[in-house]
């Protein structure tokens, strides 16, 4: 059903774009104040459609332009034509189209005061900002995982406000560990309290808890899946550099340049393509799709990511963006209540401590 919902919406969208872009050209045969009518009630019932999904969404740059982009242009189109017709019933009209166009702006703004700029975006005003890993320890001893989103390069270039995914797991030396995929290392599984300081140097993180708790074999497989992930990368890192080296070798050049070449362009393990493309692969991921990878192989069901620019499961143009995780019912946000509830347990254990 979200396929079909976003192959849906994708050819409205471009049918709009083409309308529009007709309109503007001169070519369609309407009057100019009907063709102004048209369009803009064209778009203002496609983006009404889908208000209620991009005010939830509305951390995610794309659903702030889906309505940005087509209220600028409805209201120009509704003023135009409350402007230029000669009819006073599209007079009417066009001044109707721009009252509603008016409504949606002002539910738009009222929609922002729920949000608080983090870093190059929005987060939920009551998004708890870089919890201590301690909490998070304590969450994931629960039989939970914990999702980490940080700010860091991919946010600051996408101006969002998380753009890097770590997840937390528990290993069987009874520590916690943070699993992701770097673009200089590829995959990688470090102790967390070594991580959390670079997290909070990054700018700020915020963490999700996986709503569904581990049972047992699921809590039994977790580490041998984590080991799995960490050997299937590395094993594409050996066998890509060797095919690497071997086509470097192969080039007429001196050896001293082939050198330098294999040297300044090894295989990390990471997923470069995953930057532009949705889809996963079973040996290298990015820094969310390991995430979601780990997630997936322990049977969790997330919300469908990666299927496309029109939904159709190419996963073209459409790569897994961190942000969107926050509105996935897999996960809860850890918020303020969260920190006070962590707070009055600290304080009880240390009450408890001292008498």
């Amino acid at each position: 059903m979200y396929r079909l919902k976003k192959t849906a919406s994708a050819f409205a969208y471009l049918l709009l774009i083409w309308l529009t872009w007709q309109w503007f050209r001169g070519d369609l045969t309407w009057g100019f104040s009907l063709g102004c009518i048209l369009v803009s009630s064209l778009w203002l019932a496609l983006t009404f459609l889908e208000l209620g999904d991009l005010f939830r969404t509305y951390f995610d740059i794309f659903s702030r332009l889906k309505i940005i982009v087509p209220t600028t242009i409805g209201a120009a189109l509704s003023a135009l034509a409350l402007w230029f017709a000669r009819v006073v019933v599209l007079k009417w009209c066009g001044g109707l189209l721009l009252v509603a166009w008016l409504s949606i702006y002002v539910r738009y703004r009222i929609n922002c005061k729920k949000y608080k700029s983090q870093g190059h975006g929005p987060l939920p005003k009551n998004a708890w900002v870089n919890p201590p890993v301690d909490a998070i320890r304590r969450i994931v001893k629960r039989r939970k995982l914990v999702l980490i989103l940080t700010s860091g390069r991919m946010a600051n270039r996408l101006h969002e406000s998380v753009g890097h995914g770590e997840i937390a797991v528990i290993m069987p030396d009874g520590k916690m560990y943070f699993l992701s995929s770097y673009m200089e290392k590829g995959a990688i599984l470090q102790e967390a309290d070594a991580v959390a300081d670079k997290l909070v140097d990054r700018g700020h993180y915020i963490a999700l808890e996986v709503v569904q708790e581990l049972d047992d074999d699921q809590l039994a497989a977790l580490p041998h899946i984590v080991n799995i992930l960490l050997r299937q990368n590395a094993g594409y890192r050996t066998a890509a550099q060797a095919r690497r080296e071997k086509l470097f070798g192969k080039l007429w050049l001196p050896a001293a340049i082939k050198q330098f070449m294999i040297k300044k362009f090894p295989v990390t393990g990471y997923d470069w393509l995953g930057l532009l493309i949705g889809q996963r692969h079973a040996d290298r991921w990015t820094c969310i799709g390991i995430c979601l990878e780990l997630l997936r192989r322990l049977g969790i069901k997330t919300n469908e990511y990666g299927t496309g620019i029109l939904g159709l499961g190419t996963g073209l143009f459409d790569p897994i963006m961190p942000v969107r995780f926050l509105w996935d019912l897999a996960f809860r946000l850890l918020t303020l209540t969260d920190r006070d509830a962590y707070e009055a347990i600290l304080r009880s254990e240390q009450s408890g401590q001292q008498s």
